[in-house]
């Protein structure tokens, strides 16, 4: 007689075989390509979701604080009450990754574009956000220096220069202060990158566990087959 848990481990077998079937039929270049459509997806999603007024501003996770080099800036300022100064350039740190990231979107869609075939069924195999992450280590650096004039404007277009130059003035009037700076385009950059990242984990993760999240049907094909 065939026990539950035997019943249980050949359903499983069939289950793995079906998949491992299902895999078998895809090619490398339709795998690639749900990989890189998966990505496409969820950077739109992501971009959509932090490229709105307080997008990077009101969420926690994404938040982006006062750069560290300018703490003895904040603590001086708050010291003799003018902590809006401060308050004021953070805000418009978080509007200028909000300005900036749908700017960003095609830089990222023309990234993903250029990802290769090799590894394509083990980025698939892997963790729930292998992809993202085989995206990140190849494509950061390249990334960076791409949206580095779009960051540099976008601070200026949420008025984040003026507001630093405001802050830094009153503070420099203090008496026997250290010196500070921040270099706010590149602190910028790296918050707002490693944010849509983040997201873009999250989304490939979702893509993979549920099959309401697979929008499209090579989507379904590509991941219906893990």
């Amino acid at each position: 007689m065939t026990t539950p848990s035997e019943e249980d481990a050949s359903g499983s077998g069939n289950t793995s075989a079906t998949s491992a079937i299902q895999q078998s039929s895809l090619t490398d270049r339709e795998i690639g390509s749900g990989l890189r459509e998966a990505l496409r997806i969820g950077t739109e999603r992501v971009v959509d979701s932090l490229g709105r007024t307080d997008g990077f501003n009101l969420d926690p996770e994404m938040h982006i604080p006062l750069p560290k080099t300018l703490a003895s800036v904040q603590s001086a300022l708050k010291t003799l009450g003018m902590s809006a100064l401060v308050d004021d350039l953070e805000l418009r740190l978080n509007r200028a990754a909000e300005i900036a990231t749908p700017k960003a979107k095609e830089l990222f869609w023309q990234a993903i574009e250029q990802m290769t075939l090799s590894d394509v069924r083990t980025i698939l195999n892997g963790p729930d956000d292998a992809a993202t992450e085989y995206f990140r280590g190849k494509m950061s650096h390249p990334l960076a220096e791409a949206m580095h004039p779009v960051v540099d404007e976008s601070l200026g277009e949420a008025g984040a220069v003026q507001a630093y130059d405001r802050m830094m003035g009153r503070y420099k009037t203090i008496p026997f202060v250290p010196d500070a700076k921040a270099d706010l385009t590149t602190y910028v950059l790296e918050k707002g990158i490693d944010g849509i990242f983040y997201y873009i984990g999250k989304e490939e993760a979702a893509i993979r566990r549920d099959p309401v999240k697979r929008s499209t049907e090579l989507l379904r094909r590509v991941f219906g087959a893990v």
